[in-house]
């Protein structure tokens, strides 16, 4: 970070060249250069870890777990990349030779390009996973349960060359398995994880999974239309070792969903009016009422189902629309800026909650 902040923010590529190589003598003379803002940088981090472990104290003591998520991948312009640039597919020039992204789906019509660069699987399998093993090990000081992110990108992903502009030229391919998990849980032991087995799902993605008994997601807001994962996320249909979502980061809020249209999905006008008349019939409400609030329609279907877990995004326990989505996948702009303001969660809030949990045993 202080190098980037006196390269004027710009990504590590178009820093000076010998400092974005790592050359020992241009790495030593940095150091010397911004001594002072690299001890600017530790104390900030290590007043937010101070703070971190007094929060999670304050948790614990009160019977609250926090659940933390670990992204399959990370960014270009990251340490991680910087720091190992062996261990991702790069040109010669520092820039991602692929990138990570998935296949034309609901979000969108051309695919998801994330940009982030492919890890050379095979040399990290030669380290017996131990960049993987670190990673895994510095999540679980800070959380008690993670959300692995894309989860089937373990088992294949899909890889799209460097410098497209869609998804949609990609390919799949072959990830490392089960051999990873077998390799930090034998490092760590049994890991607290929930599988995000969310997409393009096979049968040889959810064997890894049942391998070392992750339970998996359901997105109700995905099972009434053309997702063909839909059927598993209808409440009916639920297993109890499962963590049941109203919707997740990546997706509008369930009134945003429910008034936005189309937007830019594959649903088409006609797929829309089917979905809606799919959700009355489901939950049993007139199309015309109103007093209807689906969010809580939704979130009375989660409470009630069999689902271990249910997890509902504070935005839709407001009733909030689409200006408080958090995230829009493979939009690089824009995102994770909606903030909980204090006093939007009132006491008829609390109510409801309170409610819905003692009724429905939660």
């Amino acid at each position: 970070m202080a190098a980037k902040e006196a390269h004027g923010l710009v990504m590590w590529t178009l820093w000076d060249s010998a400092l974005a190589r790592r050359e020992p003598s241009a790495m030593q003379s940095w150091r010397e250069r911004l001594a002072d803002s690299i001890a600017a940088h530790k104390y900030w981090q290590f007043e937010f870890f101070r703070q971190w472990r007094s929060l999670q104290k304050y948790c614990h003591d009160r019977g609250i777990i926090i659940m933390g998520d670990i992204p399959i991948y990370v960014a270009h312009d990251s340490s991680d990349v910087w720091s190992r640039p062996d261990l991702f597919h790069l040109k010669s020039d520092g820039n991602p030779a692929l990138v990570a992204g998935v296949p034309p789906d609901y979000f969108s019509a051309t695919g998801q390009l994330w940009g982030n660069p492919i890890y050379r699987w095979d040399l990290m399998q030669a380290s017996g996973y131990a960049w993987w093993i670190e990673r895994f090990r510095a999540a679980l000081t800070m959380f008690d349960m993670m959300r692995v992110d894309h989860f089937r990108g373990f088992e294949a992903y899909w890889e799209i060359p460097g410098g497209d502009k869609t998804a949609e030229r990609g390919k799949w391919v072959k990830g490392p398995g089960a051999e990873i998990f077998d390799a930090v849980t034998a490092a760590l032991g049994p890991l607290p994880i929930v599988a995000e087995n969310l997409g393009v799902i096979t049968p040889e993605v959810e064997a890894i999974r049942h391998r070392f008994g992750y339970p998996g997601m359901a997105l109700l807001q995905f099972g009434y239309g053309t997702d063909p994962q839909g059927p598993s996320f209808r409440p009916h249909n639920y297993e109890r070792d499962l963590v049941a979502y109203t919707g997740g980061h990546d997706n509008d809020t369930m009134v945003g969903w429910w008034t936005s249209g189309v937007a830019d999905s594959t649903r088409s006008e006609d797929d829309l009016r089917r979905e809606h008349q799919f959700v009355a019939e489901y939950f049993g409400f007139d199309l015309s009422d109103p007093n209807l609030e689906i969010n809580w329609v939704f979130i009375r279907a989660l409470y009630v189902s069999v689902a271990n877990t249910a997890l509902v995004p504070v935005q839709d326990v407001l009733g909030l629309g689409t200006k408080a989505r958090m995230n829009v996948p493979g939009r690089p702009w824009g995102n994770w800026k909606w903030r909980l303001a204090e006093g939007q969660l009132t006491a008829k809030h609390q109510a409801r909650l309170k409610e819905f949990t003692r009724v429905y045993d939660r």
